[in-house]
């Protein structure tokens, strides 16, 4: 019987642009690891922190990969706690998914020291909760990609119907990260509760655009969807720089650029001939501004959550 368990799972990229809460791809530039140590005295204790921050909250309920590990063993009943370590490759507030990764990373490694252990699947829920933990809300766009991999489709929540989109050929994720902060409670917060009509219409014409160009390979529908008229608007003014970005991103021959969730990360979709120079024009467009920034290139998709027992 294994005593520790090593679980990686990747960024991501939430709402794909258009797909709000519905599309998210993983983004395996950057990675949260957890390390779940058996422990005999029962429920789940934050251990070492490690990675892009040295902190992070020692509450269960107010941690996501602590709650989603503490979901999984209340689940199954178990008899034994949990001393958690947490190695943050994921930037805080960046809009890369790091709690939702945190969250499957933390689910994976508990589970992984089950006597009988849930199937991946069956983990969705208790990396929802820890991401709610952390966020206030359960982040589908980000849980699903860093638990599956690939892009992934959340095409109702209750019962869950979840299903993967294929990736285009060809194409690769550019994604950039503005030296600011955008938290995700305060990026919900701005959104109104009603669009008008042809903003509804227009935005529906996009996302299955979008969908449809995946689906078929035709980059011309991915390029004419994506692009989000529904969220971005209201969010822009937080990010300022955001039209810049958005420009320069396009000028350099990307198919499309919008924020990463709920930002400040701003990602975009290029050919793989010109992600550097989608990427070189991206940065450039944030240190006009004034910023420091982090640039990443990754696959777009790639795997999920990875497990190792010790």
């Amino acid at each position: 019987m294994a005593a520790t368990a090593r679980a990686c799972a990747p960024a991501s990229i939430g709402n794909v642009g258009v797909g709000f809460d519905v599309l998210g791809h993983a983004f395996n530039a950057a990675w949260d690891t957890v390390t779940a140590k058996r422990d005999r005295e029962p429920g789940v204790r934050l251990g070492a922190v490690t990675g892009t921050v040295r902190r992070l909250p020692s509450d269960v309920e107010d941690n996501a990969c602590l709650a989603a590990a503490d979901a999984v063993l209340k689940a199954a009943g178990a008899r034994f706690g949990l001393v958690v370590e947490i190695e943050k490759g994921i930037p805080l507030s960046a809009g890369m998914g790091g709690s939702g990764a945190s969250a499957v990373a933390g689910a994976a490694a508990a589970n992984a020291l089950l006597d009988r252990p849930f199937g991946r699947e069956a983990l969705l829920p208790f990396a929802l909760k820890g991401e709610k933990a952390a966020s206030g809300s359960p982040a589908w766009d980000n849980v699903l990609p860093a638990l599956f991999g690939g892009m992934v489709l959340a095409a109702r929540l209750d019962p869950p119907l979840v299903r993967p989109l294929p990736e285009p050929r060809g194409l690769v994720a550019v994604l950039v990260l503005p030296g600011a902060r955008i938290e995700t409670r305060a990026a919900r917060e701005v959104l109104g509760a009603t669009v008008a009509l042809e903003t509804a219409v227009e935005h529906s014409r996009r996302i299955a655009a979008f969908v449809a160009g995946c689906a078929s390979n035709d980059l011309k529908l991915v390029e004419a969807g994506l692009e989000d008229l529904l969220i971005e608007p209201q969010r822009a003014k937080l990010l300022p720089c955001l039209p810049m970005v958005k420009h320069a991103a396009r000028a350099a021959g990307a198919l499309g650029c919008s924020l990463s969730g709920s930002g400040p990360s701003i990602f975009a979709w290029a050919r793989e001939n010109d992600a550097d120079t989608v990427r070189e024009a991206m940065a450039a467009a944030v240190g006009a501004a004034g910023l420091t920034v982090q640039s990443f290139t990754a696959p777009i998709g790639g795997p999920g959550v990875t497990v190792e027992r010790g």
